[in-house]
């Protein structure tokens, strides 16, 4: 390993985030820009790991994480603040909140509360990075949507799915191995969900 990289980056580094980005542990922890806090948490961007593939490092219950299988465009979901989003294959985000209060509103509720906050809502990427981070933060009953990524559609306009990241009941094409396991699907965006908030972060760095 690298000499004291930050706690959070050598997490990465246990996990074998850099194996799957196809570099080495220097090189991947050479790609991270300074912390800006302590408690910030290190984002691993698509560009570098595909989502789909940093789901399956999630872990709940000992079981690891997937996407559903109506979500196998999910590499096409990329960030709304596409201009306040870093460039960059690694990138920070602080003072991240799961959004349980919003719990039951519709993404187009949430999105503008958020903002108003002078918030940013978290990309599906983000999501993953953070429960790699702290995977605590996902609970039954208390999961979270991702609505900083969505799908443009061809013809204009935002396809209507949103991100979620909750845990598996188990049933239908999920399959029962899966139960309790941290499952990437989505939600329709005026929708609303009882055991879903809205995940933000004050800042990305």
């Amino acid at each position: 390993m690298p000499a004291d990289p930050p706690a959070s980056v050598a997490r990465l580094l246990d996990l074998g985030v850099p194996a799957l980005a196809g570099l080495t542990a220097d090189a991947f922890v050479d790609l991270a820009p300074p912390a800006p806090s302590p408690h910030a948490v290190p984002v691993v961007a698509p560009s570098l790991v595909p989502t789909a593939t940093l789901a399956s490092l999630l872990r709940h219950t000992d079981k690891p994480g997937f996407v559903v299988e109506d979500l196998s465009d999910l590499a096409d979901f990329v960030p709304i603040d596409g201009d306040e989003t870093p460039q960059t294959h690694l990138w920070w985000i602080t003072g991240v909140e799961r959004g349980d209060e919003m719990s039951n509103w519709t993404p187009t509720e949430a999105l503008p509360a958020i903002r108003g906050r002078g918030r940013v809502p978290l990309t599906v990427s983000e999501g993953v990075s953070w429960l790699l981070q702290e995977p605590g933060r996902l609970e039954r009953g208390r999961c979270f949507m991702t609505i900083g990524s969505r799908k443009p559609r061809a013809k204009g306009g935002l396809d209507p799915r949103t991100p979620a990241i909750w845990i598996s009941n188990g049933t239908g094409r999920d399959g029962r191995e899966r139960r309790n396991a941290p499952k990437v699907g989505w939600c329709w965006a005026n929708n609303r969900h009882p055991w879903l908030g809205f995940a933000s972060a004050a800042r990305r760095h």
